[in-house]
Protein backbone atom coordinates (compact mmCIF):
# COMPACT_ATOMS: atom_id res chain seq x y z
CA UNK A 1 0.00 0.00 0.00
CA UNK A 2 1.48 3.52 -1.48
CA UNK A 3 0.75 6.47 1.34
CA UNK A 4 -0.12 9.56 -0.44
CA UNK A 5 1.34 12.03 1.72
CA UNK A 6 -0.63 14.81 0.24
CA UNK A 7 -3.41 13.73 0.79
CA UNK A 8 -2.78 13.10 5.00
CA UNK A 9 -1.73 16.06 4.93
CA UNK A 10 -4.71 17.76 3.90
CA UNK A 11 -6.46 15.06 5.80
CA UNK A 12 -5.37 15.75 9.14
CA UNK A 13 -5.80 19.45 7.97
CA UNK A 14 -9.42 19.25 7.49
CA UNK A 15 -10.20 16.88 10.45
CA UNK A 16 -8.83 19.63 12.91
CA UNK A 17 -10.74 21.63 10.76
CA UNK A 18 -14.13 19.71 11.49
CA UNK A 19 -13.16 19.60 15.08
CA UNK A 20 -12.72 22.63 15.60
CA UNK A 21 -16.06 23.67 14.17
CA UNK A 22 -18.06 20.85 16.22
CA UNK A 23 -16.52 22.48 19.45
CA UNK A 24 -16.63 25.85 18.17
CA UNK A 25 -19.27 27.01 15.96
CA UNK A 26 -22.79 26.77 17.00
CA UNK A 27 -24.55 28.01 13.92
CA UNK A 28 -27.52 27.10 11.06
CA UNK A 29 -25.14 27.43 8.73
CA UNK A 30 -21.42 26.33 8.93
CA UNK A 31 -21.57 23.68 10.83
CA UNK A 32 -24.62 21.96 9.94
CA UNK A 33 -24.18 21.97 5.89
CA UNK A 34 -20.70 23.15 5.62
CA UNK A 35 -19.52 20.99 8.17
CA UNK A 36 -21.43 18.07 6.46
CA UNK A 37 -19.75 19.09 2.84
CA UNK A 38 -16.47 19.46 4.11
CA UNK A 39 -17.19 15.43 5.47
CA UNK A 40 -17.07 14.55 2.18
CA UNK A 41 -14.27 16.38 1.08
CA UNK A 42 -12.40 14.66 4.81
CA UNK A 43 -13.80 11.12 3.50
CA UNK A 44 -12.04 11.69 -0.27
CA UNK A 45 -8.90 12.85 0.98
CA UNK A 46 -8.81 9.71 3.70
CA UNK A 47 -9.25 7.21 0.67
CA UNK A 48 -6.88 8.49 -1.57
CA UNK A 49 -4.34 8.92 1.05
CA UNK A 50 -4.49 5.11 1.59
CA UNK A 51 -6.35 3.33 -0.97
CA UNK A 52 -5.05 3.16 -4.50
CA UNK A 53 -8.53 4.24 -5.68
CA UNK A 54 -8.89 6.80 -8.53
CA UNK A 55 -10.67 10.70 -8.60
CA UNK A 56 -13.76 9.06 -9.50
CA UNK A 57 -14.33 6.26 -7.67
CA UNK A 58 -12.84 8.17 -4.45
CA UNK A 59 -15.74 10.42 -4.81
CA UNK A 60 -18.17 8.22 -5.46
CA UNK A 61 -17.12 5.87 -2.78
CA UNK A 62 -16.45 8.85 0.15
CA UNK A 63 -20.38 10.20 -1.15
CA UNK A 64 -21.86 7.13 -0.94
CA UNK A 65 -20.56 6.32 2.56
CA UNK A 66 -21.76 9.72 3.58
CA UNK A 67 -25.38 9.29 2.15
CA UNK A 68 -25.15 5.31 4.44
CA UNK A 69 -24.45 7.40 6.97
CA UNK A 70 -27.36 9.91 6.74
CA UNK A 71 -30.17 7.06 5.99
CA UNK A 72 -28.61 5.30 9.25
CA UNK A 73 -29.67 8.81 11.16
CA UNK A 74 -33.02 8.32 9.86
CA UNK A 75 -33.10 4.82 11.02
CA UNK A 76 -32.22 5.58 14.30
CA UNK A 77 -28.59 4.01 13.58
CA UNK A 78 -27.07 4.86 16.38
CA UNK A 79 -29.56 4.36 19.00
CA UNK A 80 -30.08 0.50 17.50
CA UNK A 81 -25.98 0.64 18.28
CA UNK A 82 -26.63 1.63 21.76
CA UNK A 83 -23.95 4.55 21.00
CA UNK A 84 -26.06 7.52 21.64
CA UNK A 85 -24.31 8.73 24.71
CA UNK A 86 -21.21 7.88 22.67
CA UNK A 87 -19.46 11.32 21.91
CA UNK A 88 -17.15 9.88 19.16
CA UNK A 89 -20.05 7.70 18.09
CA UNK A 90 -22.28 10.62 17.68
CA UNK A 91 -18.97 12.85 16.05
CA UNK A 92 -18.64 10.78 13.48
CA UNK A 93 -22.24 9.08 12.65
CA UNK A 94 -24.25 12.27 13.50
CA UNK A 95 -27.27 12.28 15.58
CA UNK A 96 -30.30 13.62 13.02
CA UNK A 97 -31.59 12.89 9.86
CA UNK A 98 -32.11 16.28 7.61
CA UNK A 99 -32.68 15.84 4.13
CA UNK A 100 -30.63 18.75 3.00
CA UNK A 101 -27.73 17.01 4.44
CA UNK A 102 -27.90 14.83 1.07
CA UNK A 103 -27.26 18.04 -1.40
CA UNK A 104 -24.09 19.24 1.53
CA UNK A 105 -22.79 16.48 0.34
CA UNK A 106 -22.87 16.33 -3.21
CA UNK A 107 -21.33 19.57 -2.83
CA UNK A 108 -18.51 18.57 -1.04
CA UNK A 109 -18.12 15.89 -4.04
CA UNK A 110 -18.60 18.42 -6.53
CA UNK A 111 -15.68 20.27 -4.70
CA UNK A 112 -13.44 17.51 -4.96
CA UNK A 113 -14.24 17.12 -8.47
CA UNK A 114 -13.34 20.63 -9.09
CA UNK A 115 -10.28 20.81 -7.44
CA UNK A 116 -8.96 17.88 -8.91
CA UNK A 117 -9.74 18.80 -12.66
CA UNK A 118 -8.06 22.42 -11.69
CA UNK A 119 -4.93 20.30 -10.29
CA UNK A 120 -4.99 18.77 -13.45
CA UNK A 121 -6.16 20.84 -16.40
CA UNK A 122 -5.28 18.84 -19.21
CA UNK A 123 -7.34 16.17 -17.92
CA UNK A 124 -7.03 13.45 -15.32
CA UNK A 125 -3.68 11.00 -16.10
CA UNK A 126 -4.82 7.79 -18.10
CA UNK A 127 -4.98 4.42 -15.90
CA UNK A 128 -1.19 4.15 -17.17
CA UNK A 129 0.17 7.43 -15.76
CA UNK A 130 1.14 8.17 -11.85
CA UNK A 131 -1.37 10.71 -9.94
CA UNK A 132 -0.10 12.13 -6.75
Amino acid sequence: MKIRRPYVLAAIALFATEIAIALFVHDRLIRPHIGDSLAVILLYLALRAVTPLRVLPATALALGIAFVIEFGQLFGLIGALGLSDNIAARFLLGAGFDPIDFIAYAAGALVVLAVERWRWPEGLPDRGQTQP
